[in-house]
C-alpha cells in the first residue's frame, strides 16, 4: 500500500495488540496478568493477526495511549474541565477534545453530565436523602466548585460525614457503582462504569476545600483530623494547588520568584494555561523572560511526574512564604473572603 491507514480505522483490540507488541516482554507479561482469561485469549488472537505494521502507525498508537493515560490522570486530579485546559496547552483544542471524548467513552464520565448542570441547592436536596457513601461517590465525579457549593448546603453532620468518605475513597467496587447507577439513572440517563476506577482521595478533597470558604474548610478538616490525623495532614499539604498562583498578587509573585530555581520554574510551567504563564512572565525582567521562554521552547517532552514534582516544590515555597506572612493568597474562599 502506498499510504498507511489511519489509526482511526483500527479497532480498539487491534490497537491493544500493537501496543503489546511495542512493549518489552517483561512489561507485556505483567500487563497480561491483569487481564481476564477471555481478554487474554482475544488479545492473543489479535496479536497473531498483526502483519506488516509500519513504525509510523505503531508510534501513533503508542502516542494515543500515552495521551489517554495522561488525560485520565488530569481528570482524576481536577475533572474534565481541568483536563481539557491542560491538554489544550500541549495538544491543541481539536486533539485534546478528541482524546477526552475517548476517555469519556471508556470511563462513562458523561454519566454525571446532567448532575453537573444542576443547581447546588436542588442537588443537595436530592443527595441528602441518600447514603453518605453514595453521596461521596457522586460528588467525587463533580467539579471542586460544584462539590464545595453542595457541601455548604448540607448540615454539619452530613457535610463532615461525606467529606471524610470522599477523602478516603480509593478503588470503587462494581457493586457500589451499581448502587450509584440506580440513584442517578433518572437524572443522568446513562450508565456508570462497572470497572474499578480511582475516585476521591486526599487530592480531590483538597481541591474541594480550596473552593470552600475558610470557616467551612476548617470545620471539615477538624472533623477529618479527629478520625485520621495523617489523612488530615495530607489534605492540608495538598490544599494549595500550583494553579492557585493566579490568586497571588504581583508583589507576591516577585517574592516567590526570588526563591525558585529558574529551570524548575520552566518545568513547572510546562502544562499550565497561558494565563498563569503570562502572570509569571510579567513579573520578571526582560532578560529573565527571554531565558524562561527559551527554556520552555527547547525543553522538549518531559514526564508528567517530573512536572508535578517541580510544581510541588514550588508550592512548598509558596506555603512557607504564606505562613511567614510575606505573601497573601487571595480569592480561594469565594465571595466571603474579602481583603481591604
Amino acid at each position: 500500500m502506498s499510504q498507511q491507514p489511519s489509526t482511526q480505522r483500527l479497532t480498539p483490540r487491534q490497537k491493544a495488540a500493537m501496543l503489546m507488541l511495542s512493549l518489552d516482554v517483561e512489561t507485556a507479561t505483567r500487563l497480561m496478568r491483569q487481564l481476564s482469561q477471555d481478554e487474554i485469549e482475544l488479545l492473543t488472537i489479535e496479536i497473531s493477526n498483526v502483519r506488516g505494521i509500519s513504525s509510523t502507525i505503531a508510534d501513533a498508537v503508542t502516542e494515543e495511549f500515552h495521551h489517554m493515560i495522561t488525560a485520565q490522570e488530569y481528570v482524576i486530579q481536577g475533572g474534565i474541565d481541568y483536563a481539557q485546559k491542560l491538554l489544550e496547552n500541549s495538544l491543541g483544542f481539536s486533539k485534546a477534545t478528541d482524546v477526552l471524548e475517548k476517555v469519556r467513552a471508556l470511563t462513562h464520565v458523561k454519566g454525571f453530565g446532567m448532575l453537573k448542570k444542576a443547581d447546588a441547592q436542588q442537588l443537595a436536596s436530592f443527595l441528602q436523602k441518600e447514603h453518605p457513601q453514595t453521596i461521596a461517590l457522586i460528588l467525587s465525579n463533580l467539579s471542586p466548585d460544584q462539590t464545595a457549593q453542595v457541601l455548604t448546603e448540607f448540615n454539619d453532620e452530613l457535610r463532615n460525614n461525606v467529606s471524610f468518605r470522599m477523602a478516603t475513597l480509593g478503588k470503587v467496587s462494581p457493586s457500589l457503582l451499581a448502587e450509584v447507577e440506580d440513584v442517578v439513572e433518572d437524572i443522568a440517563r446513562t450508565e456508570i462504569s462497572q470497572s474499578m476506577s480511582s475516585m476521591g482521595g486526599a487530592k480531590s478533597m483538597a481541591a474541594v476545600l480550596n473552593k470552600c470558604n475558610n470557616a467551612t474548610a476548617k470545620l471539615i478538616l477538624e472533623h477529618i483530623e479527629q478520625s485520621d490525623n495523617q489523612l488530615s495532614g495530607e489534605i492540608k499539604r495538598l490544599m494549595f494547588l500550583f494553579e492557585d498562583l493566579l490568586y497571588v498578587d504581583d508583589r507576591g509573585i516577585q517574592r516567590i520568584l526570588r526563591e525558585v530555581d529558574k529551570r524548575e520554574l520552566a518545568m513547572a510551567l510546562k502544562v499550565v494555561d497561558d494565563k498563569l504563564k503570562e502572570k509569571v512572565l510579567r513579573n520578571m525582567s526582560e532578560r529573565a523572560q527571554e531565558l524562561l521562554k527559551e527554556e520552555l521552547q527547547y525543553m522538549g517532552p518531559v514526564r508528567l511526574k517530573e512536572v508535578e514534582a517541580a510544581q510541588t516544590r514550588i508550592v512548598e515555597i509558596v506555603k512557607q512564604l504564606e505562613d511567614q506572612g510575606e505573601i497573601v493568597v487571595a480569592g480561594r474562599g469565594g465571595s466571603e473572603e474579602v481583603f481591604v
